[in-house]
């Protein structure tokens, strides 16, 4: 039992997710995953982030011992009081994991003409990139891809906000646009109010790739992004906008259903 508040546990937790935690975190190839959806989710994908190491209250392990074989997992048992030392949660749930991010490359994902991939171009907010990944799991998205200078998604709030679903769907991070859509020949297409054409008469034969851009900002100005489609969500309410994560929900939902011509 870690009892001690000058653990090195607790540094080696603070530091990946403290204010340079996406320095450490790229360092050690680690991030902090809490909860146990997050658990959950861990021990059940066969191809998402791995646990490396498993940080358990009492109560928590009491949970965990009735559905799982933690013999398989390198656990430590920790005090309450170290726990709420280590969590970024007020009311933390016992369980903490440190896991490994996964080093697959984009190069390795096998095009078939029905691909459907989510570039987010300079996003910002974790809350944002974390319900898009959730939507792009929910909606069955190949993978989703962020441009260099996107939030780290594997950062506590975005992982907090993917409920889980950074287990079942790939992200390939800071990977630059126009490399990406001439390497693989995919139909690339953003969105925006003023597109040429509606989301509702969108479709694709071939792999595609939606791009969004930051939340404030929108998509910056440069010759791979002049080239390609934009569509516009058709709205006959009075809002203006929607919200970046909203809009991506609704892209995802139009892809996950459209058919091929």
């Amino acid at each position: 039992m870690i009892e001690s508040l000058n653990s090195p546990h607790i540094a080696r937790v603070k530091a990946l997710i403290g204010s340079r935690g996406t320095k450490e975190r790229r360092a050690a190839g680690e991030f902090v995953a809490e909860g146990i959806q997050c658990f959950r989710e861990a021990i059940a994908s066969n191809a998402g982030p791995r646990i490396s190491t498993l940080y358990l209250t009492a109560t928590a392990r009491a949970k965990l011992d009735e559905f799982t074989d933690l013999s398989l997992l390198d656990t430590f048992d920790v005090s309450d009081d170290v726990m709420r030392a280590m969590s970024e949660t007020i009311t933390p749930q016992g369980i903490l994991a440190i896991c490994a991010i996964p080093k697959d490359s984009f190069e390795s994902i096998v095009l078939d003409g029905k691909r459907k991939f989510i570039y987010l171009s300079q996003i910002q907010d974790p809350g944002n990139a974390g319900t898009i990944l959730r939507s792009a799991d929910a909606f069955g998205m190949d993978a989703v891809i962020t441009s260099p200078g996107s939030v780290d998604m594997y950062s506590p709030k975005v992982v907090r906000s993917t409920a889980g679903s950074l287990w079942h769907t790939p992200v390939f991070e800071s990977v630059e646009l126009a490399p990406l859509i001439e390497s693989k020949n995919l139909h690339a297409f953003t969105l925006g109010a003023d597109g040429s054409q509606s989301l509702k008469d969108f479709t694709t034969s071939r792999d595609c790739v939606a791009i969004f851009g930051n939340e404030a900002r929108g998509l910056a100005s440069d010759g791979a992004i002049s080239a390609i489609d934009s569509v516009s969500i058709p709205m006959p309410g009075s809002a203006e906008s929607l919200n970046l994560s909203a809009a991506a929900s609704i892209v995802m939902y139009h892809l996950a259903n459209m058919r091929p011509f």
